[in-house]
């Protein structure tokens, strides 16, 4: 089943004997990382498994927020959005970034009551965040059909087009010296004398001192042939795009039972706001205990089921030599199938809220797997038992807004710099030291 069209890249051929820094993972997290080494002069290779932007980073909802974030990610979060504001200007490049606004609406006093907690987390910072009802919210929403008693209204949030923003992206760390190969598979780390010393590729060996692993939902099998444990699943998310109409809110929307954001294109992306699969594979038994905390928290909003993932995780080697063919040359592209039932009902609710979208056809439809961590943040972290390992992975469904902040902070973390943000809360250790691993639900 094939994703969402993506543009032509321009890939680089020759594989470098040698780099600084090896990114590996061309996803939105990765090729941010690229770009911000390679602004600062540092040499770096970005391998692609597959094609750039293949996975989550072109399925997800586009969505550039600050509501409805965790506090440990919201001075993160405030980076990214200023970098957001500048990518197009700088890569000279299309990224679609647009600043809309958003909804999260709410039927219920209890819904209500929960997101102006939400709202209190932005309280310190130059964000406003606030209910709003009546007439304000009806002007909101054009051809919107019923009741909504209020939602919350981040007026800076925004979105960008996930088939062209990392793509962007990846051709701004290019033109900025970095060496970008796609259908390029890293096999494993070269480790001499107890650090980095280079990667293994499918097409040969490059030298580097320094790694950055942002697999995305690949990022835990890589990891552990490494011999390092990170408590990483995947859920799926389910999404549609319907041709262009006319009349609708051009605000990004979280409603009871879809969410919907306008496209370049003039039609939407729709997905079930209600609904994400999570796939019982072997993991799920392995990381039962983490995960418990988080499935308690959330499981109204999980499906969970037995299905061919099964099989096919339980056939991937999770060991291997550099010498042999790896699961990351066995699947170029993860293009899971959609929930038929998740999009339906998404679809459903999101016509009834807006009329004008029976006017709109389903053009495509897809799925995504999201990389999740037990408390729904990500590692953003060197390795402290190796020295030039470092990991950006598990935004557990925010890595598309976080991604060029992330970027710039891994690069950070990689040269030596002052961090833009302190990364205490993301690093890899806070799963084997003791603390307290949690999810902040707003409540």
């Amino acid at each position: 089943m094939p994703g969402p069209e993506l543009p032509s890249f321009p890939e680089d051929k020759r594989l470098p004997k040698s780099v600084d820094t090896v990114v590996i993972g061309g996803g939105i997290v990765g090729a941010s990382t690229a770009l911000e080494l390679a602004t600062r002069g540092v040499s770096v290779l970005l391998c692609e498994k597959g094609r750039i932007g293949g996975e989550q980073s072109s399925r997800n909802w586009g969505w550039v927020r600050l509501s409805q974030r965790d506090p440990r990610e919201i001075p993160l979060m405030i980076e990214s959005m200023s970098i957001w504001q500048g990518l197009e200007e700088r890569t000279g490049y299309q990224t679609g970034y647009h600043r809309c606004g958003s909804l999260f609406v709410a039927n219920t006093d209890k819904r209500r009551d929960h997101l102006q907690r939400w709202a209190q987390n932005l309280q310190d910072f130059d964000a406003a965040s606030e209910m709003v009802s009546g007439d304000t919210l009806q002007m909101m929403l054009p051809g919107h059909e019923g009741q909504i008693q209020s939602a919350l209204s981040t007026p800076m949030d925004g979105r960008a087009e996930p088939q062209l923003a990392t793509h962007a992206i990846a051709m701004g760390a290019r033109d900025a010296g970095a060496v970008v190969l796609s259908n390029c598979a890293v096999r494993s780390v070269d480790v001499q004398a107890g650090q980095i010393a280079g990667v293994i590729t499918e097409r040969g060996r490059v030298a580097c001192s320094s790694v950055v692993v942002a697999g995305g939902a690949w990022s835990r099998l890589f990891l552990g042939n490494a011999g390092i444990s990170l408590p990483q699943l995947k859920v799926l998310n389910s999404v549609l795009r319907c041709s262009a109409v006319t009349g609708g809110p051009d605000v990004a929307l979280w409603g009871d039972g879809y969410g919907l954001t306008k496209r370049a294109d003039g039609g939407y992306t729709v997905a079930n706001s209600g609904e994400s699969t999570v796939d019982i594979v072997p993991d799920s038994f392995r990381l039962s205990l983490k995960y418990l905390p988080a499935f308690l928290s959330e499981w109204r909003s999980l499906r969970f089921r037995l299905s061919g993932r099964w099989q096919e995780e339980a056939a991937q080697a999770r060991r291997w030599t550099p010498d042999q063919e790896t699961a990351f040359e066995q699947c170029r592209i993860l293009d899971p199938e959609p929930s038929q039932s998740a999009l339906k009902s998404g679809w459903t609710a999101a016509q009834q809220a807006f009329p004008f979208l029976q006017q709109a056809d389903v053009v495509q439809s897809w799925a995504g797997m999201i990389d999740v961590l037990p408390d729904a943040i990500p590692v953003i972290s060197g390795v402290d038992d190796l020295p030039g390992l470092f990991i950006s992975t598990g935004f557990s469904g925010h890595g598309f807004g976080l991604g060029p902040g992330a970027g710039r902070l891994m690069a950070d973390m990689v040269t030596g710099a002052t961090p833009i943000v302190d990364p205490h809360a993301f690093r890899l250790s806070r799963y084997t030291d003791g603390s307290r691993v949690r999810i902040d639900n707003g409540v």
